[in-house]
């Protein structure tokens, strides 16, 4: 069957019109898209900086975005009619509200880069700050205790976590019963908890009731009480969009319910589950507030999470930053670069291990679509 262009002429009611696809963007459009956004800045900069009194950054901009989208729609609406100019003006809204989003995103990052970047040598991946003091050049010493601390502790999390959430989910959602609203309510309740409530109960519980020590595995549990509702809510609702039809097709053919929840519910529903994980690891790994009273911090490497005091990198950032020395805050935003870094790569790797039996299933199915073809 063949496409269908881009632009073909039919008759409806004896005129001719022209068809067009929805998305379709050629250079009229783009010419267009330019004459509307400088037509629009030079009206309104007339208008509000000349004539009128007003004045601002915030109010300019708002006014060129709403004249903008008239003068965009002034022109489509001759090229192409009046439903082509309302498509590519909602689109043109939408695209201004994702900028709008993005925009303060890419702003932090660009300045966390910039403050960041000088400081970032390999030495910072190999040393720690046991032989820097306050005096020394900002690309002296390193974060390796960090970064071994921060891996550490968000693994323990996980550890924790991921597996207590997980099945909270499935009884939440494939089991239910009378228990189910009361766990809900307290899962909805503890997403609320602030970060340092959580470092508290782990200092009363763990340090002082316990005796223990500042160490990582503290600071694990503390930040899995703050992973544990995001994996669990963000769990359940995954399991919620599995069809039905699959376990009631594995019923049928006779697997028990735990069978039919491991093998093909859990399954079916795998990148899901890890974009659950990514999400609860985005809400633990930059606090800053539950490790102080829990790992403390150091300056040397510990890579026994077990004993002892520990670092991390928020709480390298945290620390260094307070210092009216130049060179510990240049190191404070090299830090805050790599965490950011960590994050971006742990988000990727996740993303990769948990796309790759889809990407399967999708190669499978159309290679039985091609053989049931021939």
């Amino acid at each position: 069957m063949s496409a269908i262009p881009a632009a073909s002429a039919v008759k409806l009611g004896g005129a001719s019109e022209v068809a067009r696809r929805p998305r379709t963007f050629d250079a009229a459009d783009l010419t267009g898209l330019i004459g509307a956004a400088l037509s629009a800045a030079a009206i309104v900069w007339l208008i509000y900086y000349r004539l009128t009194p007003l004045g601002g950054a915030l109010g300019f901009w708002l006014l060129w975005f709403i004249a903008f989208l008239g003068l965009h729609w002034l022109i489509v609406r001759e090229r192409e009619g009046a439903l082509a100019a309302n498509d590519k003006v909602m689109a043109s809204v939408v695209t201004g509200g994702a900028l709008l989003v993005i925009g303060p995103l890419a702003l932090i990052l660009g300045y966390v880069i910039v403050r960041g970047i000088g400081a970032l040598t390999p030495t910072f991946f190999t040393q720690t700050l046991e032989t820097v003091g306050p005096l020394s050049d900002a690309t002296e010493g390193g974060a390796l205790h960090s970064i071994v601390g921060t891996l550490q502790q968000v693994g323990i999390a996980v550890a924790i976590s991921v597996p207590l959430g997980v099945m909270t989910a499935v009884f939440l959602n494939e089991i239910g019963g009378r228990m189910a609203r009361p766990v809900r309510m307290f899962v909805d309740a503890m997403s609320g908890v602030p970060s340092i409530v959580a470092g508290l109960f782990i200092y009363s519980v763990v340090i002082i009731q316990l005796g223990g020590s500042f160490s990582g595995f503290a600071a694990g549990l503390a930040l899995s009480v703050l992973m544990l509702p995001t994996v669990t809510r963000t769990s359940e609702e995954v399991l919620r969009l599995v069809p039905d039809g699959l376990r009631e097709a594995s019923l049928a053919l006779g697997a028990p319910e735990w069978r039919t929840t491991w093998q093909v519910v859990l399954p079916t529903a795998r990148a899901g589950l890890v974009t659950a994980v990514i999400l609860g690891v985005a809400r633990a790994i930059g606090e800053t507030a539950p490790l102080i009273m829990t790992s403390f911090g150091a300056k040397v490497l510990n890579t026994n999470p077990f004993s002892g005091a520990q670092d991390s990198l928020p709480l390298f950032v945290f620390q260094l930053i307070q210092s009216p020395q130049e060179a510990q805050i240049d190191r404070a935003w090299t830090g805050a670069l790599v965490l950011i870094a960590l994050v971006l790569i742990l988000f990727i790797a996740a993303r990769i291990l948990g796309g790759n039996r889809s990407l399967n299933r999708k190669s499978r199915l159309r290679r039985t679509r091609k053989e049931s073809a021939t």
